[in-house]
């Protein structure tokens, strides 16, 4: 398994044989207020790096969670259809927002601590 890395645009992802889980930071989670709404796409949906790939409705605003690199959705996390919260309480846990499989994966990410100098 992969370290835990962080995008610029506030997701972090972390790759296991595989198979990438991709979730927004807790930092994201912090500047959106109460997550009440996840628009997630289907399965076997196929994006390019940098592309919206899900849409998350906060109390205070709407965001896009951007795709890492070009990949295919292989899974969704169900819960969140009942339970959006969860990204709030546990943005790097049972919060996470889709898997996806990549063709090209790279280390595109930055470490915990880079992404932690980044939003200080």
């Amino acid at each position: 398994m992969s370290e835990i890395k962080y995008l610029k645009s506030h997701e972090w992802y972390i790759e296991n044989d595989g198979v990438i889980t991709i979730g927004i930071s807790e930092y994201a989670q912090g500047e959106l207020g109460d997550i009440v709404f996840v628009t997630m796409p289907e399965v076997n949906s196929v994006f390019t790096q940098g592309s919206p790939v899900v849409e998350l409705e906060a109390t205070k605003t709407i965001a896009e969670v951007y795709a890492p690199f070009d990949c295919t959705v292989v899974e969704v996390n169900e819960s969140l259809d009942t339970e959006p919260e969860l990204i709030n309480s546990d943005p790097l846990g049972s919060g996470w927002i889709y898997k996806a499989t990549t063709d090209n994966y790279s280390d595109v990410g930055m470490s915990e601590s880079e992404y932690k100098e980044f939003t200080e």
